[in-house]
C-alpha cells in the first residue's frame, strides 16, 4: 500500500484502522423498572396485533368456506 512521506492535514483518518485506544467507554446506564416495563408492553402490545391479524386473517384466505363459483339456476328453468 503507498503511504504519503510529506504531512497531510487528518493524516489520522488514514491510519485510523491501525489506531487502538486505550481508554475505555463508560458503561450503559441501566435500564429502570418502568422503561423495562414499557419496552415490555410495547413488545406485548406488537405480538398481540400479529397474532389478531393472524387470528382474523386466516379465516378470510380459507378456500374452502367461500365457494370460489357459485352456480345460481333461474327460478324458471325448474320446469314447473
Amino acid at each position: 500500500m503507498f503511504r504519503r512521506r510529506e504531512p497531510v492535514p487528518f493524516a489520522f483518518v488514514a491510519e485510523a484502522d491501525r489506531f487502538r485506544s486505550n481508554v475505555t467507554p463508560p458503561p450503559r446506564p441501566r435500564a429502570t423498572p418502568s422503561q423495562i416495563a414499557g419496552r415490555t408492553l410495547i413488545g406485548l402490545t406488537i405480538v398481540a396485533g400479529f397474532i389478531g391479524s393472524l387470528m382474523f386473517g386466516m379465516p378470510a384466505l380459507d378456500s374452502q368456506s367461500h365457494p370460489t363459483q357459485q352456480i345460481q339456476q333461474p327460478e324458471a328453468s325448474d320446469g314447473r
